[in-house]
């Protein structure tokens, strides 16, 4: 007997009678007490998983949402309080091998979908909330409405059916016209943050033009904020807007004049810097004026006076870079370029010479298999670690971890690149060419390639190629740096860090937990410290001069500790609005996320550059829980105003201190003595 795959819908079965075992196995589950409940679930999710496999399936569990929620379908999990569910998350459920977690997500959006059309009015959420919340599930779940069943969908198997057939279920009753509205938004505010990966994002816009193009949807007055999104990518310029093909072009461009080549420079800078994205055409745009017109690279790049000068001083490194690697696959890495330029960096006497040995650095077997696994054959690994130096570079803040535990590297690849660009570099060829780094632990040296593993158990390939070549060396290194720790009294990272991520780290260190008992201390001594050596107000007004590690305890948009995490402190200074506000990084693929009440990490309109994040002082002061300082600038920990130490100290037990109260703090008050 065969196995259907994950597009083939399920033969046809009586669906009466599987629907009536289905009310039956909820009425079983209604009835029965509290703590019979979980023996009785086994039977409503084995029969709900049949039912959404068959055609009708999703409408009918959606008919008996609200009697499935009220029989306790829901009751102690994440999914029992529907307000403070996360879109963003429902990806992972809706493509997990485990038949339970695709069940009850589905079951969950089904109710709100009940609850969008006022069929359903539930206690915790408004018909307009869970209209809002599908339309975000439906935007962030696109490919599941028009792709291509992939490698997810084949290991799951059946439950790929169901969770596409749900995702396009909530779209036919919710309407395609919000989906690619949202969706839009949504690419507009990753790109605002410019992030070095950028593949999901063209993947999205790739998504809409399609749908864009299909004669089957109605999208209505929908997805007209597309253009520039799509033109970007697939028609930036006069000579390419109807997306010809690269080859095209390239014949096109042979017969053009300077005039009509002058036009195609500006219109592929100005589309570049308007959204982050790089066309292909432009790199074919590019390698055709290296041989031809070269004189056009500075307008192609967008660059201001300060980049004009870099390039004509270093145009033969420039010229080179574009040369080796620049190809129609490595387009993004334009935007790199010419941000690099930008910063100025090559005036730094090693950065020259680095970049140099990187356009004929020899690459070894193991970093070689990486790129071509991640990003394919063509163009050969050099031309894609070329482009990951050059994004690195000139986007040091745009620098990801990918689905992987490895803040810390990440966070140290994007300080190197932001403050130390040639050390990132010495990194890259150690790693690409030598298959090992050797850093040193208070003068022990510390190999890569010898230690025992490290934070993570293997490094995903969602990274940019400097990140995927150079990450898994760091995480050893890390990790063996920690291990170096053991028996010390204290948290490793007050050793690691300074070692790790080098010398503009300071040496003060502070932490608010006890690492024994997991516990908060001497909170408010520590609030003091913080106030003192980053509040202009409280440290002299003295500027932060290098980006400082710090961690922070992550909470969800319910205030909920998820982890502990490493971002960098940029700098410390007043918004537009003259709120005293926090910029740092974080290398998170997303930096805009809800922390709970009312922390908002904001990523664009609060005055942050490119890549940055930024909360008001206090309360990013609620959430770090570890931090650096120079030992030898110090403010005045007593000056820090009692008021806003107590609203600090009060929003950390209030979300991810409320279970590490030391229990001194848990003590009621003793009983009153007087007489009655």
């Amino acid at each position: 007997m065969s196995t259907p795959d994950a597009g083939n819908p399920a033969p046809v079965v009586d669906f009466e009678k599987l629907v009536q075992r289905l009310d039956d196995a909820i009425a079983a589950l209604a009835e029965s007490r509290s703590f019979a409940k979980a023996g009785k679930l086994p039977r409503v999710f084995d029969t709900v998983r049949r039912v959404l496999l068959q055609p009708g399936g999703c409408q009918a569990i959606q008919d008996r949402s609200e009697h499935l929620e009220k029989a306790g379908v829901f009751l102690g999990t994440d999914w029992a309080e529907p307000s403070i569910l996360l879109p963003q998350l429902t990806t992972y459920a809706l493509q997990s091998t485990e038949p339970d977690t695709v069940i009850v997500e589905a079951m969950s959006e089904l109710r709100l979908l009940s609850v969008a059309r006022g069929d359903y009015l539930h206690d915790s959420v408004s018909a307009e909330q869970a209209h809002h919340y599908l339309t975000q599930v439906l935007a962030i779940n696109l490919p599941m409405l028009f792709g291509e069943a992939g490698e997810t969908e084949r290991e799951q198997g059946k439950l790929a059916v169901i969770s596409r057939t749900l995702v396009q279920h909530v779209a036919s009753q919710i309407g395609y016209e919000h989906v690619i509205d949202r969706l839009i938004d949504e690419i507009w505010r990753i790109l605002k943050q410019r992030p070095i990966q950028v593949n999901s994002v063209r993947q999205m816009i790739t998504q809409i033009a399609l749908c864009r193009a299909d004669p089957n949807v109605d999208l209505g007055s929908a997805g007209q904020g597309a253009e520039r999104l799509i033109s970007s990518l697939y028609g930036p310029t006069q000579a390419c807007r109807e997306d010809p093909g690269v080859a095209v072009y390239e014949e096109r461009l042979s017969h053009m004049d300077q005039s009509a080549l002058q036009g195609e420079a500006t219109g592929f800078a100005r589309s570049m810097h308007d959204t982050g994205l790089v066309s292909p055409y432009h790199a074919a745009f590019m390698r055709f004026i290296l041989e031809n017109q070269d004189s056009l690279i500075a307008e192609s790049l967008g660059l201001s006076m300060t980049g004009r000068d870099c390039l004509l001083r270093y145009r033969d490194l420039v010229l080179t870079l574009i040369r080796e690697g620049v190809f129609p696959e490595t387009s993004q890495g334009i935007y790199g370029l010419s941000l690099l330029l930008e910063r100025g960096i090559l005036y730094q006497p090693p950065v020259e010479p680095a970049l140099w040995r990187q356009t004929t650095l020899s690459i070894c077997p193991e970093a070689r298999y990486r790129i071509e696994i991640a990003f394919g054959y063509q163009p050969q690994p050099k031309a894609w670690l070329i482009q990951g130096v050059l994004n690195m570079l000139g986007q040091p803040l745009g620098v990801g971890q990918g689905n992987n535990p490895t803040c810390q590297s990440a966070r140290a690849l994007s300080m190197w690149a932001y403050n130390d660009p040639d050390y990132l570099l010495q990194m890259v060829a150690w790693a690409a060419r030598d298959n090992e780094i050797i850093m040193h632990f208070e003068g022990t040296p510390v190999s890569s390639a010898t230690s025992r593993g490290g934070v993570a158990s293997e490094v995903t390939f969602d990274l940019d190629p400097v990140s995927l070549v150079v990450v898994p060396h760091l995480d050893r290194i890390y990790a063996e740096m920690g291990r170096l720790c053991i028996g010390r009294e204290g948290d490793p990272h007050r050793w690691v860090n300074p070692e790790f991520h080098g010398w503009s780290a300071g040496r003060g260190f502070r932490i608010n937990v006890d690492v024994a008992t997991g516990k908060l201390m001497d909170l408010e001594e520590f609030l003091r410290h913080f106030y003192a050596s980053y509040h202009p107000v409280y440290n002299g007004n003295q500027p932060l001069v290098h980006p400082q590690p710090a961690g922070v305890a992550v909470t969800d948009s319910a205030a909920r500790f998820i982890g502990w995490h490493a971002i960098t402190i940029l700098r410390v200074t007043r918004d537009p609005e003259g709120v005293m506000r926090v910029y740092f990084y974080n290398p998170n693929n997303d930096s805009g996320q809800n922390w709970g009440g009312d922390l908002q990490v904001s990523t664009a309109s609060k005055g942050e550059r490119f890549g940055e994040s930024s909360l008001p002082f206090e309360q990013f002061a609620s959430r770090v829980y570890i931090f650096h300082f120079d030992p030898l600038e110090r403010g005045e920990p007593a000056d820090v105003a009692e008021e806003e130490l107590a609203r600090v100290i009060d929003r950390v037990h209030q979300s991810w201190g409320r279970d590490r109260l030391p229990a001194a703090a848990l003590q009621a008050e003793p009983p009153s003595t007087g007489s009655a």
